[in-house]
């Protein structure tokens, strides 16, 4: 069967939140700050195939979501960045917005690939708001969406 039209929805990852944390090692008193920041939100990413024909697969696979990014941790440790889902599509496929039916993309080299959709930018630990004047930040920031 032959398909050369289809609808899809995409979701693209969270980033994930910064971390509120303190150093506490038992030969350092009042140690500070040490949260990490949080993981990127995964992309939603259209690649052209020439080995592929028709949007058969994607018809039947309506909804794309990609992964959020991991929350931060203690000891500086960034969150792991979320997992990107690749859409294959046959070579010569033109993306539109659904709403406006302007042209977002249009892939006609075999390997040319776009993103769709960015994921959200992980959010900044205890670590960067520490300032001469406040040693002891007690806030982080949420991821921002996808």
């Amino acid at each position: 069967m032959f398909i050369d039209f289809t609808e899809v929805e995409l979701l693209a990852g969270n980033g994930g939140k910064g971390a509120v944390h303190f150093r506490r090692e038992k030969y350092i008193p009042k140690g500070g700050p040490d949260g990490g920041d949080g993981g990127r939100g995964g992309h939603i990413v259209f690649k052209a195939d020439a080995n592929l024909h028709t949007l058969q697969d994607v018809r039947y696979r309506r909804k794309y979501k990609a992964d959020d990014g991991g929350a931060g941790g203690g000891a500086r440790k960034t969150g792991k960045s979320g997992q990107d889902v690749i859409v294959q599509v046959p070579v010569g496929t033109i993306i539109r917005n659904k709403e406006n039916s302007d042209v977002v993309a249009d892939l006609i080299e075999n390997g040319e690939s776009i993103i769709i959709c960015k994921g959200g930018i992980g959010g900044k630990g205890n670590i960067r708001f520490k300032t001469s004047t406040n040693r002891a930040p007690r806030k982080a920031q949420p991821g921002l969406l996808g």
